[in-house]
């Protein structure tokens, strides 16, 4: 296995490090919303957990909003210019 490791280390890096993306995404929605399901159904547990991703979606877009110092534009907010498709405008552009 440890030769299979060697010779073919890009291919299996990919893997883990996808794997770990996914491990870390579950460890911090366990920690930010806990790890239970409250609901009793099967479609209510499987809305309830998608409405906990799309709670820490919301949660790491606006952290990363604050961090890295991003104006938000939202739709409604002043005029609407004709071919413009930027929602989220950056420092100095």
């Amino acid at each position: 296995m440890f030769l299979y490791f060697n010779f073919r280390r890009d291919e299996l890096l990919k893997s883990y490090h996808q794997r770990s993306n996914i491990e870390s995404t579950f460890a911090m929605l366990k920690a930010k919303f806990l790890d239970s399901v409250r609901s009793k159904s099967d479609v209510a547990m499987k809305n309830e957990v998608l409405c906990k991703f799309l709670c820490h979606n919301i949660v790491v877009v606006h952290q990363s909003m604050i961090e890295l110092g991003i104006e938000g534009t939202f739709w409604g907010e002043g005029e609407k210019v004709e071919g413009e498709r930027a929602v989220i405008r950056f420092p100095g552009a």
